[in-house]
């Protein structure tokens, strides 16, 4: 009879073992398959303990002196550049007439196109990303370029009018590299309101909620500014200016 007992209680001790074994086991799904892993009892904290707070860490990554420095970067950007280029246009007319007189004004248009979609791409990476200073450099970069080629043409609301005075016959140039700016600028405004659009109407759970996430927004973007420099290069825009 004790040797019974002793055997029961045995049995019951390795019973219980297994039980408690059992428990640590978890079934998950592992590269496609369903496996059971062991799973730890008392897992280790991985993130040491600390008195700060979340804002205290959002106020540490934020590093407003760079935004500072930014900031005063991109003033620059959008002043400087229009100033010379409009400085270069009216006491210089005829040196700058000379060196663009080689281009066409499909070529001139796609070259203000293209350094505006260059700007508003790092404007868009910027808002995506905004802990990497390349993006914040190519948006810098661009708006020069624009601002630039803005200042050389004379744009404003009604430019052909000053476009005429200040360059007579080779006025269409600088009415066609504004056109460029210009669609650009309009392109980004059709995307806005197609993107926000999508935002409103279409539901998560929809198929078409693919076309909100980054890579199909920034291919909708392209494809509407692309859409745009047709438009005006082949519509009839440039010969009506």
């Amino acid at each position: 009879m004790a040797q019974t007992g002793t055997r029961h209680d045995t049995d019951t001790t390795g019973t219980a073992a297994d039980t408690a074994g059992e428990s640590n086991i978890a079934t998950e799904i592992v590269q496609g398959k369903i496996e059971r892993v062991d799973v730890s009892k008392h897992p280790e904290p991985t993130i040491p303990d600390s008195d700060l707070s979340l804002a205290d860490i959002e106020r540490s990554r934020s590093h407003p002196v760079q935004w500072a420095v930014f900031a005063v970067l991109l003033l620059f950007a959008v002043i400087v550049p229009y100033g010379i280029g409009r400085d270069i246009a009216v006491r210089d007319t005829q040196r700058l007439i000379a060196v663009t007189g080689r281009l066409s004004v499909q070529g001139v248009m796609f070259i203000s196109w293209l350094v505006t979609v260059l700007a508003l791409t790092g404007l868009g990476m910027l808002i995506v990303d905004t802990r990497r200073w390349l993006w914040r450099l190519v948006f810098v970069v661009g708006v020069v370029a624009e601002q630039l080629v803005a200042g050389l043409c004379l744009l404003r609301f009604n430019f052909w009018y000053s476009t005429y005075v200040v360059f007579g016959p080779a006025a269409p140039l600088a009415n066609a590299a504004n056109l460029g700016i210009m669609a650009a600028g309009a392109a980004v405004a059709v995307y806005a309101v197609v993107f926000v659009g999508l935002l409103i109407v279409v539901r998560k759970d929809s198929p078409l909620n693919v076309l909100t996430r980054s890579w199909a927004s920034f291919t909708l973007f392209f494809v509407i500014e692309v859409a745009a420099l047709c438009i005006v290069m082949f519509g009839g825009l440039l010969q009506a200016v």
